[in-house]
C-alpha cells in the first residue's frame, strides 16, 4: 500500500487497508483496499472504490456465506476468496474509540441510498491500516432518517453458536442504542452532508498486497 501523511495520520489519498478478523479465531477474513479521504483527531474516512479486489469468507466448500441456513451458517468450516466489490463504491466512516463505523451507499448516477451503521469493535490502527472485528448486528438510516435494524436473526444465531457470549451481546446492544440516539438527535457523521461528497477522480484503484493478512504491530485505537 502506499503511504503518506504524518506519523498519526494518514495524508488524503494515502492507500490503506481496513480488515476484519474473524468472530471467535485470530485469522483476517475479510480486507478490503481502500483510500483515505480525511485522517484526524476526530474522523477516519476512507473510499472503496468500485471494482476493488477484496478478500471475504466462504464456506469451505465455495458456497457464499449468505446462502448457507442459518442455523449451520457460523459451524461449517471457512476459507476466504479473493473477490471484486460490485456495484457502487462506499463511504466508510469511524471515529476513534467508537464501536462502529458509518458506511454511505449510492445507487449508480450518486442517488443516495442509505447510511448503514456497521455494529464492530473499535478500529485499531497499525502502518498499513486498520483493524476490527463486525459484531453480526447493524442499523440501516434512509434520507429521511428512518431507521431499522438488521440482522439481529444473525445475532441471534451467532449468540447460539458460542460466537457473541452475555457480556459481549450486552456490550453490543448498549452501542446500538448509542448509535440509535445519535440517529435520533442526528448528530455527526449523519449532519455532516456526507451524502454530497465525491470521490477525487485522480484516484487510482487500490489494489490488494499478497501480504494482505500479516499480523501487524498495532499502534493506537
Amino acid at each position: 500500500m502506499r503511504a503518506g501523511g504524518t506519523a498519526d495520520h494518514w495524508a488524503p489519498g494515502t492507500q490503506i487497508l481496513w480488515r476484519y478478523r474473524e468472530n471467535g479465531g485470530t485469522r483476517f477474513h475479510i480486507a478490503r483496499p481502500v483510500t483515505v479521504v480525511r485522517d484526524d483527531a476526530e474522523l477516519l474516512a476512507v473510499w472503496m472504490a468500485p471494482g476493488t479486489e477484496c478478500v471475504r469468507p466462504v464456506l469451505a466448500d465455495g458456497t457464499p456465506v449468505h446462502a448457507e441456513p442459518l442455523a449451520s451458517r457460523y459451524t461449517k468450516p471457512r476459507t476466504v476468496r479473493r473477490d471484486r466489490w460490485s456495484g457502487t463504491g462506499v463511504l466508510k466512516l469511524a471515529r476513534p474509540g467508537e464501536p462502529w463505523s458509518v458506511w454511505l451507499f449510492w445507487e449508480p448516477g450518486w442517488q443516495f441510498r442509505n447510511w448503514y451503521v456497521n455494529l464492530e469493535e473499535p478500529l485499531v490502527r497499525w502502518a498499513g491500516g486498520v483493524d476490527s472485528e463486525d459484531h453480526f448486528l447493524d442499523i440501516s438510516v434512509d434520507p429521511d432518517r428512518s431507521w431499522r435494524w438488521h440482522d439481529e436473526d444473525e445475532f441471534a444465531q451467532a449468540q447460539r453458536d458460542g460466537l457473541v457470549d452475555e457480556r459481549l451481546a450486552g456490550r453490543v446492544r448498549a452501542a446500538g442504542q448509542e448509535a440509535v440516539r445519535a440517529i435520533r438527535a442526528w448528530r455527526a457523521p449523519f449532519s455532516d452532508g456526507w451524502q454530497h461528497w465525491r470521490p477525487d477522480p485522480a484516484w487510482a484503484v487500490p489494489s490488494l498486497p499478497q501480504d494482505w493478512d500479516h499480523t501487524p504491530a498495532h499502534v493506537s485505537s
